[in-house]
């Protein structure tokens, strides 16, 4: 055995990112059965929630991890505690992917029951993005998440996947969209990953195009306002402590991706060990199975 071993993490899909106290919560509930430990699921989330505090966007983090994990729970909560705004927003989102109308009507109840928080109306607007409603219904609840949190990162992203070509969308309303957030964008903020989220988004449907459009995907990273993006991300986010939203460890996977895609192996070792060996399923899976395609390219 070598006398220094290697101790760099085993890569693993973790939704909770580096949020310790999340991760308790969710081993929690994977091991509830029956009545008592599933109320002391719920007593745990109920308690996550609340010392999260007015953190909004590690809120909307926790509730989106929390809904995709255990909406049983979640259902069962709001049964219990029908007018709490904390069981009202998780079963909102719990909703969202089997039932968008129901998640709507619920988000509507949790915004009344918790005005200051965004996490309500960020729910809303995934929800009239999956019904595929009108920019009319869109533009008055997106204006409702910037007054509550200015640069909320799943609410930005939200957006960017409504104006897509693929959803409610064009190239030019995308742009437009783009153009108008980067210019007035703080550094750093949680939604500091959009542009490269959309310039990953670009890639994909490059690649997914075929003929021409394949074959220049290659050239993509290179091309100078996309090389131009990766060289900022690098400077801003790869220092210690610059990052400090919730996703943070999701927005270096992203950078560590477009790095490896670019070819820019010397860069992509410091960001991939930044992440810790913990994986977010997209973009990695576009390729085939994310901790797969994750662990081959950090080890690149």
């Amino acid at each position: 055995m070598p006398l220094f071993a290697n101790k760099r993490p085993r890569p693993r899909l973790a939704p909770e990112l580096d949020d310790a106290a999340l991760g308790r919560v969710l081993r929690s509930i994977l091991s509830a059965r029956g009545s008592g430990p599933q109320d002391l699921a719920i007593a745990q989330i109920e308690q996550l929630l609340r010392e999260t505090g007015t953190d909004w966007d590690r809120r909307c983090h926790r509730v989106a991890v929390l809904a995709q994990t255990a909406p049983a729970l979640a259902r069962g909560w709001r049964t219990e505690r029908p007018q709490d705004p904390d069981a009202l927003v998780l079963h909102a989102w719990a909703e969202l992917a089997t039932d968008p109308w129901t998640a709507l009507a619920t988000c509507r109840l949790a915004a009344a029951a918790h005005p200051s928080d965004p996490t309500p109306w960020v729910g809303a607007l995934a929800a009239l993005r999956l019904l595929g409603r009108p920019r009319a219904e869109i533009v008055p609840v997106w204006q409702g998440v910037i007054e509550r949190d200015s640069w909320h990162r799943e609410a930005h992203l939200q957006v960017l996947g409504y104006l897509s070509p693929e959803e409610q969308g064009s190239q030019a309303v995308l742009r437009d969209f783009l153009d108008d957030v980067t210019a007035v964008m703080p550094p750093n903020t949680p939604a500091a990953c959009l542009p490269l989220t959309a310039a990953i988004r670009q890639y994909h449907r490059d690649l997914d195009g075929g003929g021409i459009r394949a074959l220049g995907a290659s050239r993509y990273w290179s091309q100078p306002p996309v090389a131009s993006l990766l060289d900022q991300a690098l400077a801003q986010w790869l220092p210690s402590g610059r990052l400090r939203h919730a996703a943070a460890i999701a927005d270096l996977g992203l950078l560590a991706y477009a790095l490896a895609r670019a070819g820019r192996r010397g860069e992509t070792a410091a960001v991939f060990s930044a992440t810790s060996g913990l994986v977010t399923a997209w973009p990695w899976e576009h390729d085939g199975d994310p901790v797969e395609r994750y662990t081959y390219w950090s080890r690149a």
